[in-house]
């Protein structure tokens, strides 16, 4: 092999050049190098104190698969059908509920101003509108009037009623005889 010589020539990083520091750049250099030494190995006794606490930490969160649920199950399978009156019942709760859904609301408040809507939201809209017609119809509270009255429009081209047609209409309703048959 042959012998390389060597040179006096400066690489490339250039020459040292000397910074002179202030004390408390020397003090907080070397507390971070003492940081760095202190930190090098585990912490002393780690192995006594530490299976404990990591047995401790995965008794909370490791589950017996076979434990299950804590929920209570009934011994008793209770087969009577509900009642008339109960059926009635939670079909005015379903229709009371569907009255008062605000996303069915701000739906009909965004058709009634003439916008379009997604046909997603057209098909959801339709099938909340026929399950409480449905729902009316069941309870007794839809009459069949109306409907002869939408025929008889058909027939007829479409007139709109103005605001004060649609409000002494409805002064003029009948609700004395309305529940009674």
């Amino acid at each position: 092999m042959t012998r390389k010589k060597r040179t006096r020539t400066v690489g490339s990083a250039g020459p040292a050049v000397f910074e002179e520091k202030s004390v408390t750049q020397l003090d907080s250099e070397s507390r971070v190098r003492q940081k760095a030494r202190k930190r090098k190995g585990l912490k002393a006794g780690s192995r006594h104190s530490d299976g404990n606490a990591l047995s401790q930490r995965q008794q909370g969160k490791v589950r017996d698969p076979r434990l299950g649920s804590k929920k209570l199950v009934p011994l008793v399978v209770d087969t009577t059908k509900p009642t008339k009156k109960q059926r009635r019942l939670s079909a005015e709760q379903e229709l009371e509920q569907l009255e008062n859904d605000q996303q069915l609301l701000a739906l009909l408040d965004r058709l009634d101003e003439g916008e379009k809507l997604g046909a997603g939201l057209q098909k959801m809209v339709d099938e909340k509108l026929d399950r409480i017609e449905r729902l009316m119809k069941q309870l007794g509270l839809l009459d069949d009037v109306p409907h002869v009255v939408e025929e008889e429009t058909e027939s007829k081209p479409k007139a709109r009623l103005s605001d004060d047609d649609l409000l002494d209409q409805f002064e003029n309703m009948d609700f004395e005889g309305f529940g009674k048959e």
